[in-house]
């Protein structure tokens, strides 16, 4: 009796011990800096953010950095890299490999329309000039907030895509008098110029001096039509808007862009 409650017992912990490293794998990490790109205080931040905002809006917002690609397509790396590490069905993932200096998103589910062609154009807009001087802490936290903005947009129906992307802050008080000062500085330069050109000339109350007797003299006027102007604009063609996607190597559709920083 003994020995079989042993059994039974060692038979329940092996169960345990083989469960516990599925339950572990449940979520993947949404932060994995594997080039080294911050410091412990800045991965628990941005640990936290990304975790804060992936909880909120239901859908995994996720940084990985890598070393190198060592030949690997990165938009191939990201897809499957998303696929194989237990995150939700809806996501977008954000890679870097520092060594080839290239950058990829991969979106999957239901953040493939949230994060548009278009959508994705600007956000890395926002981001790639922190990402190229090394403010990598800077770029990631941006990234982190643009993609929180886009997924709330896109719960209201109209995610953001071309001809309807976030538009810029206007300091109107700051430009206004940005502008007054250049344009009183070139004011000022311009008519100095010219007031230093007349320095021999004096007031007149009349030209006829300058004016040779008999030198003009009109006896016929007519318009004649000699030349004709056409201005001519190039009709710029609408592009279409919406996500493409093509498919990882399991099989699953993927959207995403890839460039160089």
């Amino acid at each position: 009796m003994i020995k079989k409650c042993t059994s039974i017992l060692m038979l329940l912990l092996l169960c345990l011990t083989m469960a516990l490293p599925v339950f572990a794998a449940k979520t993947g990490s949404r932060l994995v800096d594997n080039a080294d790109y911050l410091t412990d205080a800045e991965e628990a931040v941005l640990r936290n953010q990304l975790d804060e905002i992936s909880a909120r809006q239901e859908m995994d917002v996720v940084v990985v950095t890598i070393p190198a690609l060592y030949g690997e397509d990165i938009t191939a790396f990201a897809d499957d890299y998303y696929d194989e590490n237990s995150y939700r069905e809806d996501g977008i993932l954000l890679l870097i490999s520092d060594f080839d200096r290239q950058w990829a998103i991969s979106t999957a589910g239901a953040a493939i329309p949230a994060f548009t062609d278009a959508g994705q154009e600007y956000l890395v807009s926002q981001f790639i000039d922190s990402l190229s001087d090394g403010q990598y802490s800077a770029a990631f936290e941006t990234y982190a907030e643009l993609c929180d903005e886009f997924l709330s947009q896109a719960k209201s129906g109209t995610p953001y895509d071309r001809g309807a992307l976030p538009k810029e802050p206007f300091h109107a008080i700051s430009s206004l008098l940005i502008s007054f000062g250049i344009g009183l500085l070139a004011a000022l330069i311009t008519t100095g110029v010219m007031k230093g050109k007349l320095k021999t000339v004096h007031a007149q109350a009349a030209a006829a001096q300058y004016v040779q007797p008999g030198s003009l003299n009109i006896t016929e006027a007519r318009d004649m039509f000699l030349f004709r102007q056409v201005h001519r604009q190039k009709r710029e063609t609408q592009k279409s808007g919406g996500s493409s996607t093509h498919m990882s190597s399991s099989g699953r559709s993927h959207g995403g862009s890839k460039g160089s920083f």
